[in-house]
């Protein structure tokens, strides 16, 4: 008897060790610490770095034959799902983090899904206290204001992941006008018959509503053409990010022997400096002469200024409470409550990082099954451009702005319906099941993205 009490007063003593040892242990940062040394700590001590990198530092007992299995299992996951090392960098250097990685880190700590409960059982300073994601929190709001200012929203939604499309930036007005009519020239093709407007026209959203666009000769393409409207904002163009501004974008249509056909820009050059209208106001505005810098330059200048700024939303966002249904208000709070706005972040929604297709399911593979087709080259996504294992079939996160008129959708174009889309994306990517009547009310938020052109509704651009 004797035993036993010396036993339960031993457990008790270590357990109550145990307390102390973990209240010690997980104290949040010092207060006086500057934001970015207190989330450095915080990180730290989360041991995000242990599954959220390509090579991660794994603890003794990794190697135990109950454990490796568990730990491995996460470190795939965490690291499939996001990698932190840019952002511990950019952190480091007093630099921006990605707008994606801000959101993302956001809401795991609001919605207490990290560090995983098996995590911090074993590491008891890892997990989140209430001062501790205070701290998160105020560091994510204070990094927004000074690297994304949300200078267009009302003070309530200053601190939301997505801004108002603004009105205009900053254009040269003679390049735009040449660049609009060499958007417009199917000369830029072999057999002069496609233009960039062909596959992107601006009456239906800058798209062609087509899986696979129509090319020289009756070629068709392997990749949905995604939008040329805002598409200024995104971090990169194409699927794969092969191209890093819009001026890179526009140099690769043209030469593309499924696209436009066209040899050389020599031979481009050639064809529009025999119109000497167009030659003579050209050199007026570039004295270097028709090349590829200066006509995908002068196309660049254009595409500037396809923004679709004031839909209901943004007016919502500005501060119009009466601009938006109450079912498109939930919606908006469905979508982020189904971390949509984790990765459709900043002005368009998307177009801000690289994600993988298929983070919580094989899309691929049930493609596979359902429609009987194979995998293309095109399903490869960034992997393509980096030959790098973690980047096949990761694309850049498609924009949702006007995205209710730019069906098909996916990189594939597979998917004709907004409805299906959102469905899909939330069994894919977030591993849930959403129900018809919250697809509805998603739908309705995604109807209230479609802007204005030049003043008038994307929907009314095509109407007599």
């Amino acid at each position: 008897m004797k035993t036993i009490s010396k036993i339960i007063v031993a457990g008790a003593v270590v357990v109550i060790g145990l307390a102390v040892a973990y209240r010690a242990a997980n104290q949040a940062p010092d207060p006086s610490l500057p934001a970015d040394g207190q989330m450095t700590q915080i990180l730290g001590e989360g041991g995000c770095a242990s599954c959220h990198t390509a090579s991660p530092a794994l603890p003794f007992y990794a190697t135990w034959p109950v454990a490796s299995s568990m730990i491995q299992a996460h470190v795939d996951a965490g690291y499939k799902v996001f990698d932190i090392e840019p952002m511990l960098k950019a952190i480091a250097a007093g630099e921006a983090v990605n707008e994606v990685d801000l959101a993302k880190v956001e809401m795991c700590i609001a919605d207490g899904s990290m560090p995983l409960a098996s995590y911090s059982l074993v590491h008891w300073g890892s997990s989140v206290t209430q001062a501790k994601a205070d701290m998160v929190f105020d560091w994510v709001k204070r990094h927004r204001e000074h690297f994304y200012p949300n200078e267009l929203a009302a003070a309530e939604f200053k601190n939301e992941p997505v801004r108002p499309v603004p009105d205009s930036v900053a254009v040269d007005p003679a390049k735009v006008q040449l660049g609009k009519e060499l958007y417009h020239d199917t000369r830029l093709s072999g057999d002069n018959t496609v233009s960039c407007a062909s596959c992107h026209a601006i009456e239906t959203a800058g798209v062609d509503n087509h899986q696979f666009s129509d090319g020289i000769g009756g070629q068709f393409g392997g990749i949905n053409a995604p939008t040329s409207f805002n598409a200024v904002f995104n971090f990169v163009q194409f699927w794969d990010g092969r191209a890093a501004t819009l001026a890179e974008q526009a140099a690769g249509p043209p030469l593309n022997p499924v696209e436009m056909g066209s040899a050389s820009f020599d031979e481009i050059a050639a064809k529009l400096a025999a119109d000497t209208d167009f030659a003579k106001r050209f050199l007026a505005v570039y004295p270097e002469g028709l090349n590829e810098q200066t006509i995908t330059d002068a196309i660049a200048e254009y595409e500037k200024t396809l923004l679709t700024p004031d839909c209901p939303f943004d007016l919502y966002l500005k501060g119009d409470k009466t601009a938006l249904t109450a079912e498109q208000i939930e919606g908006y709070a469905l979508f982020k409550e189904y971390k949509c706005a984790t990765c459709h972040v900043g002005v368009v929604l998307g177009g801000q990082s690289y994600e993988l297709m298929g983070q919580r399911a094989n899309y691929f593979q049930d493609r596979e099954i359902n429609a009987k087709s194979g995998l293309t080259d095109s399903d490869n996504g960034r992997w393509a451009q980096t030959k790098v294992e973690r980047d096949r079939y990761r694309f850049k996160t498609p924009m949702l702005r006007n995205v209710a008129l730019t069906w098909p959708y996916y990189h594939d174009g597979s998917v004709p319906t907004l409805e299906k889309a959102v469905s899909m994306m939330a069994a894919y990517q977030v591993g849930r099941e959403m129900p018809d009547a919250e697809v509805a009310k998603v739908k309705s938020f995604l109807d209230a993205l479609t802007g204005k052109y030049q003043g008038q509704t994307l929907t009314d651009l095509n109407r007599p």
